[in-house]
């Protein structure tokens, strides 16, 4: 089974286990805190994975970093993840935990990669018309990459709309080469 399958199926129980408590939204949050402190080390995620290390200095280095900050319960479902010989998915559970959680709020991540940075307004203008187009609330990024040359490209999900100039000349070169 696929590492992204079994973190999927641990991410949607704890889901579910915060939804049926009503922490729902403080297990989010502390979540967050979560994926900052294993994104940031790549020891940390390196030593969780690693099969070597004893079962219980994994729990202990758990308990030394995340005790009385995150709420108990995320902390006891990690633990019994290593206890299952989990440890290499920990961190891609965390993440899909966000995923899950914004699918259930009907929230949508978008990035939008333009020549230059964009004015808040256009950024609001562009959430605004996402937001109507998915009939969820959007989390948008602004990413620039200079070689688009003007325009942008915009990245919802597995949706991709690109309405750069180098878009367009790519296809108009594509178009031009198919003559040939």
């Amino acid at each position: 089974m696929s590492v992204f399958k079994v973190a999927s199926r641990y991410a949607k129980s704890l889901i579910d286990l915060a939804s049926e408590q009503g922490s729902l939204e403080t297990i989010k949050t502390d979540m967050d805190s979560f994926i900052t402190v294993l994104k940031s080390s790549s020891e940390l995620q390196a030593v969780l994975a690693n099969p070597i290390v004893p079962l219980d200095k994994k729990k202990n280095i758990l308990d030394a970093l995340f005790k009385d900050k995150i709420n108990p319960n995320i902390l006891a479902f990690f633990k019994i993840m290593i206890n299952k010989g989990r440890g290499t998915i920990v961190y891609a559970t965390a993440q899909e935990f966000v995923r899950e959680y914004n699918e259930v709020k009907g929230i949508v991540k978008a990035t939008v990669t333009s020549a230059a940075p964009l004015s808040e307004a256009n950024l609001a203008a562009m959430k605004d018309v996402l937001a109507k187009e998915t009939n969820a609330q959007v989390i948008l990024n602004n990413k620039v990459d200079s070689s688009l040359i003007g325009g942008f490209v915009v990245n919802v999900g597995d949706r991709q709309i690109d309405a750069s100039i180098a878009g367009k000349l790519n296809k108009l070169e594509r178009y031009l080469n198919q003559g040939n």
